[in-house]
């Protein structure tokens, strides 16, 4: 660390927290560009592991706005990451899905986390305790 570096060991934990946060993701942004993906297109991706889904239900479960969400898989689909087709128990809806190349990327990406945050000394507790808080911060604002 430079000399001139801040003593961040007496920092409030919600500073620190937050940094940690900020940090992480500008170099997450940064390794997942090099992957021709974005963070949302990514959350997209994940969200459909198990299958297509309606727009409508992608967002509700990534919990941003329809029109969100909408760009995010307007992109995808010009990458070919995924591929829209009508409902067929629902006309006015279209689904979701990735395609071979969306599953490529969602697989390469999931690789190149352990390069883009760094390594700690107990990483599955680090996973139980940021579980612990997002669940704890999701219930309160989306209840």
């Amino acid at each position: 660390m430079p000399a001139d570096a801040p003593d961040m060991r007496d920092w409030p934990t919600g500073r620190l927290l937050a940094m940690a946060a900020r940090l992480v993701e500008h170099e997450w942004h940064d390794t997942l560009q090099g992957a021709g993906l974005t963070h949302a297109g990514l959350v997209v991706l994940d969200l459909l592991g198990d299958g297509p889904l309606a727009q409508s239900e992608i967002a509700r479960r990534a919990r941003v706005e329809v029109q969100t969400i909408s760009r995010t898989i307007d992109r995808l689909e010009r990458e070919g990451h995924v591929e829209r087709t009508l409902d067929p128990s629902d006309r006015r809806s279209r689904l979701v899905a990735r395609t071979e190349a969306g599953r490529a990327s969602w697989s390469q990406a999931r690789s190149l986390e352990a390069k883009a945050i760094p390594a700690v000394e107990d990483p599955e507790l680090l996973r139980a305790q940021l579980l612990q808080i997002v669940q704890a911060l999701s219930a309160r604002r989306w209840s």
